[in-house]
């Protein structure tokens, strides 16, 4: 979700920032996650899926500081870029938000979404949402609400503990990172994922940030393979 940083930080942010809340309304960190604080809605607003078996229709999602869809050109330019390895792809959407991005991979024939995010707002949102959408009899769609952190935490734990699980628990093709902005965790959220096990042989990572995807530190092996702008936002994909 691209959530635009702004040259002046308003008077509610500077409020979220000294409680402790990052823009996902949680506490989001690389060292773990604090207790969830629901922020109340402020109305609601609507996200367009731009291809696929639902191409045209409205989601909508709860607004909230800071939460906001990737856009509707940017979630165009990338799924171009994987169009081929979409059909029975199993993907990973972390601070997942409104779901715009793995919701968009489920319309384009996604076999499996797991989406993670720490807001209690966005995965109600996200549930509902899924309840009524026609997914198919042979997609999986789950959601959980923690720390993206967490959930990579838990998953190389379990990998770790029993390997002969690692593959019922299935590796992800794509995963889609879009972290709050204003919380700079790109960095911290690629290491996170590539300690993981997570990843697939063919495996893709989206990354959206508001600074050149240039300046990422990958893994020996790992690489920069398309990379765009979109006004203040910087998107890309990072493959073997």
């Amino acid at each position: 979700m691209a959530r635009k940083p702004t040259s002046k930080p308003s008077r509610s942010n500077a409020l979220l920032r000294s409680v402790g809340v990052g823009l996902k309304l949680g506490k989001e960190s690389a060292k773990g996650s604090g207790k969830v604080v629901a922020i109340g809605q402020a109305g609601r607003q609507s996200l367009r899926i731009v291809g696929g078996e639902w191409r045209g229709r409205k989601i909508p999602f709860a607004t909230a500081v800071g939460l906001r869809p990737t856009q509707d050109r940017v979630r165009e330019t990338l799924f171009n870029w994987v169009a081929s390895q979409m059909p029975g792809a199993t993907c990973l959407d972390l601070f997942a938000g409104t779901g715009a991005l793995g919701l968009e991979a489920l319309s384009r024939g996604a076999k499996q979404v797991n989406f993670v995010d720490l807001s209690n707002i966005a995965t109600s949102s996200l549930n509902d949402n899924l309840k009524s959408l026609p997914i198919a009899a042979d997609q999986v769609a789950k959601v959980e609400q923690m720390s993206s952190f967490n959930w990579l935490r838990n998953y190389k734990d379990r990998a770790s503990t029993a390997p002969s699980i690692a593959k019922p628990m299935g590796r992800y093709d794509l995963v889609f990172l879009d972290p709050p902005f204003a919380l700079a965790l790109m960095q911290d959220t690629l290491k996170a994922l590539f300690d993981s096990q997570c990843l697939s042989a063919r495996a893709m990572i989206y990354v959206e940030q508001p600074q050149p995807l240039a300046d990422l530190i990958l893994p020996q092996g790992w690489k920069l393979h398309r990379s765009k702008k979109a006004g203040q936002v910087f998107y890309g994909l990072i493959s073997r």
